[in-house]
């Protein structure tokens, strides 16, 4: 695996080394060795997939509070996706900033998403799906979300959404006291 730097520290795009031969390609996804030896987190208690049957289908930006806050790592295994990831860290001097990378079964990209940070895609192809690896476990008390086009983030998209959950949709303006923890 190739661990590509961001603009976002501790976010990294990570490349797989296809090796082939007339059979097709061989490749690890995932070391616990390799991602220690970058400092990042190695081991996950959960694994997550996402089928979608539409292009320009929008998921998230979602995260957890801290004690549930994830590191996702995120690969797309059938089709091609944009994958966003946001900046949330309140001390990081990148708060605020996000990166997006295409992800694809063709390109074979993974995104690292640390803690603190918002995570969210686009369908780029109809029937796409979605793997991710997290490390911790899915709390619904402590989930949270920014709106895709909240204006304080100004979010490039590569088009706009041609079907997204209510529930994203709806997400209200960011509040920096909601995201640390305020209640409602």
């Amino acid at each position: 695996m190739i661990f590509g730097e961001t603009p976002l520290p501790g976010v990294f795009l990570i490349e797989l080394e296809r090796r082939a031969d007339p059979r097709g390609w061989f490749a690890r996804t995932y070391c616990e060795r390799e991602f220690a030896e970058h400092g990042l987190v190695a081991q996950y208690v959960q694994g997550n997939a996402s089928s979608n049957l539409a292009r320009h289908t929008l998921r998230g930006l979602h995260y957890q509070l801290p004690p549930a806050s994830e590191t996702k790592l995120v690969s797309c295994v059938r089709g091609a996706l944009w994958d966003v990831v946001l900046d949330l860290r309140p001390d990081s001097p990148t708060f605020g900033r996000h990166v997006g990378a295409e992800l694809s079964h063709e390109n074979g990209r993974m995104m690292y998403v640390p803690k603190q940070c918002a995570h969210g895609f686009l369908t780029l192809e109809p029937d796409t799906e979605v793997h991710y690896l997290v490390d911790s476990f899915y709390a619904p008390e402590q989930e949270r979300g920014v709106r895709w086009n909240d204006p304080r983030f100004a979010i490039s998209w590569p088009a706009a959404p041609a079907v997204i959950a209510a529930r994203d949709q709806e997400h209200r303006d960011f509040d920096l006291a909601w995201h640390l923890g305020a209640p409602d």
